[in-house]
């Protein structure tokens, strides 16, 4: 595969979805061919996937099942969209991948991250990002910035406590995987942010 995979992770509200077309923008003025996904979702099956887990009215989802479902999502994401995009030899953009179930699986909800490295060893073992983008901004700013929680949305619902578990789990993550994430300090402007992503990219010879 001669593409090279990016993905984007932080808290709810942190911006990843406008670093990612800002970022997109730059490849396409740069002529470089890039596919942007996300996760869940990115394809027919994982967006119908998304679509339960997302559920503001499955309140009564376990953990576990929350879980496995991410990761049949995932699986079937990178079989559709990553795989193909990457073997065309371009530059795929996810919105969350791995981390964020570590983070809000395993940090979050309490699960054990050995039982989640288990359920996502097919990603872990084949389609591991060249580089994780962590925007680092805590979750009290963040939600601050998107103007709250989205009501029918059961991750964000899910309360202060649980997003800031998420959040000091991925500095934890930081520490655990330094040569696969960079942290991103987003606290000025996004143009500011965006600048300091494409260096990043530019120093590991990503773009």
């Amino acid at each position: 595969m001669e593409g090279k995979f990016i993905t984007f992770e932080g808290c709810e509200g942190a911006g990843k979805s406008t670093q990612i077309r800002l970022l997109s923008e730059y490849l396409t003025k740069c002529g470089v061919a890039h596919t942007v996904t996300r996760e869940p979702g990115g394809s027919e099956i994982s967006e119908a996937i998304r679509r339960v887990i997302l559920n503001g009215k499955f309140t009564e989802m376990t953990d576990e099942c929350e879980a496995l479902l991410y990761a049949a999502a995932r699986a079937q994401h990178l079989s559709d969209t990553v795989l193909p995009a990457l073997r065309r030899g371009e530059i795929v953009l996810c919105d969350r991948y791995i981390f964020s179930s570590f983070a809000y699986q395993g940090y979050g909800r309490g699960l054990s991250l050995p039982f989640l490295r288990d359920i996502n060893a097919y990603a872990i073992q084949n389609f591991m990002p060249d580089v994780t983008l962590f925007l680092n901004i805590a979750p009290v700013q963040a939600f601050a910035r998107k103007h709250g929680a989205d009501e029918n949305d059961r991750i964000e619902q899910a309360g202060e406590a649980f997003h800031q578990r998420v959040y000091e789990g991925y500095l934890e993550l930081l520490q655990k995987y330094p040569e696969s994430m960079v942290s991103i300090d987003c606290s000025g402007s996004k143009f500011e942010t965006h600048g300091r992503i494409v260096e990043t990219l530019r120093r590991r010879g990503i773009v």
